[in-house]
Formats: structure tokens, sequence, C-alpha cells
């Protein structure tokens, strides 16, 4: 099958031909139809988050189980699955009290070794565990949820990741409640789901914040009531303008950058939570000034994966789409092949793009 390799950070992605191995105990292999890409592979691709190599990146898939390995019951072939790159256990500390998104064996099997060879037998890594820059993947089978085979798998591969983290940001790990004010920084794929979360919410009013016009537009059509265009705004004083000069209730950061966590921080009203979301560089630091955490009553808080229990979530998220409680096709950019996902990076470097897929 082919795949896009990673093989040194900062250079072009592959297009080669890599071979499967057979099926360990306890897994599937999924022929995918879709995959988005995330900002999180691009972080990847650049070094910004450090990864085994060469790699598949990808996280964000969707595709048809075409084999199972034996005792396997949860899935069968012909289903069409949603794969989590989270595999929580159900049995550790942190699932059997409700935080399946930070399972302490969620992420084994990204770092179980190589997942594929190359032509020449070389081991090829599977960053993130799932690989879904490629035609087909092993995972393990409870990373594949079961979906509605009438559902478009080009939209359910954004519920892998995109949606569920910026709609969960608000619903689960801020958890939002009717009436209140929520800014988004960042309305790339997971900062217009956080939208369509607010929107699901009950917020008011809903404030949308980015550097790129087209965006802000894109954004009032996923639930934003107010848009801060922060090329030519005071991103903080703005937010303060429309929250009657406190700040808003909620900021959620999808940005991933220093500056950004700092403007929450900043345009949050006391008592008030900020949300960080977005995915830094390893070595970013951000700083809050002590005194000012104490007397402000600030809650500050991290969000992996929005607080998402995949076979909880996914299905749930296809529902909400289905019923016109969101709408999932406005967070797609495009449809591209494999070969043009460098193209695709480009694109997101430059903010031109909310979700591009991957169509196999």
């Amino acid at each position: 099958m082919k795949a896009a390799v990673l093989r040194e950070s900062g250079r072009a992605l592959s297009v080669e031909d890599l071979e499967l191995p057979a099926l360990a105990p306890g897994q599937v292999r999924v022929r995918l139809a879709a995959t988005g890409v995330c900002h999180s592979d691009l972080s990847v691709a650049r070094g910004a988050i450090p990864g085994a190599l060469p790699a598949v990146l990808g996280h964000e898939g969707a595709g048809v189980v075409a084999e199972v390995a034996d005792g396997v019951s949860q899935v069968a072939p012909g289903d069409h699955v949603v794969l989590s790159w989270v595999v929580p256990c159900r049995r550790c500390f942190y699932c059997v009290r409700g935080h399946t998104e930070l399972c302490e064996h969620g992420m084994d099997h990204a770092f179980a070794g190589p997942y594929a060879r190359d032509r020449d037998g070389a081991g090829v890594f599977s960053t993130f565990g799932t690989a879904t820059f490629g035609e087909e993947t092993i995972v393990p089978a409870n990373a594949a949820v079961p979906i509605d085979p009438e559902f478009p798998l080009d939209l359910a591969a954004l519920v892998g990741c995109g949606v569920v983290t910026g709609i969960g940001a608000v619903v689960h790990s801020a958890c939002v409640r009717p009436g209140e004010s929520v800014a988004v920084i960042g309305c790339g794929g997971v900062g217009l789901s956080a939208l369509q979360g607010a929107r699901l919410a009950g917020a008011s009013p809903i404030i949308a914040i980015d550097r790129v016009p087209a965006k802000l537009d894109l954004a009032r059509r996923c639930g934003a009531t107010e848009t801060v265009d922060a090329s030519t705004q005071d991103a903080v004083a703005a937010v303060r303008d429309l929250t009657a000069g406190r700040g808003a209730d909620h900021a959620i950061e999808v940005v991933g950058s220093p500056a950004t966590m700092q403007s929450a921080f900043t345009m949050t009203r006391r008592a008030g939570t900020v949300t960080l979301v977005g995915a830094s560089a390893m070595g970013d630091v951000v700083t809050f000034g002590a005194m000012q955490m104490m007397v402000d009553a600030k809650t500050v808080r991290g969000c992996v994966y929005g607080s998402t229990d995949p076979q909880r979530d996914f299905p749930e998220m296809l529902r909400l789409h289905s019923a016109g409680k969101i709408d999932l096709a406005l967070l797609v950019s495009g449809h591209i092949a494999l070969g043009e996902i460098d193209d695709a990076f480009s694109a997101m470097e430059r903010g031109e793009t909310a979700r591009t897929i991957v169509v196999y």
C-alpha cells in the first residue's frame, strides 16, 4: 500500500510503497477512505513535536475494516469506522474516573515499534499510532469506532480529532453553560468546531478571533456572534468591549502559541476559565503573574482531545450533524490526493485553510 512517509523533520513527505505485517492479537486492518490534515501533523513534520522517524503521520481518519485478528468481536470486516488515536483501556486510574483521554495505556500502540516496512525492509513508525496518511493501517480493535455506513466517510474522518477536540473543549472540558460568553482564539478546524460547540452549549456572546478575515466570515457561519480581526485590532480590548469591560467568561485558545495563551488569560474575566487546546512546541513556556492568579481567581486548564471518550462521542458527533445541530461540511477547505499533503501543510502555515481532507 502507498503512504506519505516523513523521513526527516522539515523535509517534504515522500509517497512510498509500504508493507503491513500480519495482524497481531487484538488488531484490525482498516482501508482508509479519507483523513484530515491536522496542525498536530504539521507540528511533527516541522519538528515542533518530536517523534520517531521515518514515520507515517495522520490521526484523523475514517475507513472500512478490511481484516480482523482472531478473537476480535468489536468490529467485523466491512464495518465503517472512525479511528481514535487514544485507545482507552477502561481499567486504569484515569479511565475509571472518567478521564479516558488521559488513559495510562491509551498511547501504548503508538510506541510499540515500527508498524510497517519499506521496500528495503526497514521499519517505519506510526506517529500517533494511527498512520492515516496511508491507504491502509493497522490499529488496536478498540481504536476503530463503528459508525453508520450511510454517513459520508470524508466528513466522518474529521470527527477523529478536530471536531471532538473543539466541541469537547467547550462542552466537556470548559463545561460552558447557557448564556456564558466564550472567546475562541484561532479559527482553523479545531477553533471552528469550538465555535459550533459554543453555539451548541447556548453561549452568548460567541466571539471568534483570528488574523485572517476569510476565516472570520466562516466563523460566523459556525456560530460566532462577534468577530475580531487580530491583525488590525487589539484582541483583548475588543473582547472586553464586547463583554461590558469584564472580559469573557471563557477563553478557548486553539493556536498553541505562548502569545495567544497569554492573550487568552488576559481577556478572561475575574473567576473566568481559560482552556488551552492548541498544541505548542515542546520547549514553549507561558507565564502568568502569581499575584494576578490569586487576586483574579482565574482557572487555567489544559485540554487533551476535548476530554473525549471515543465510543461515546464519535457517534454523537455524527448524530448532531445529521440532526442539523452542527455542520461538519463547513470545516472542509478542500479535498486532495495523498501526494498533495505538503501543499496542504504550506496552506495551513499561511492560515488559508480550516481542514483539508485527503481522499483515497
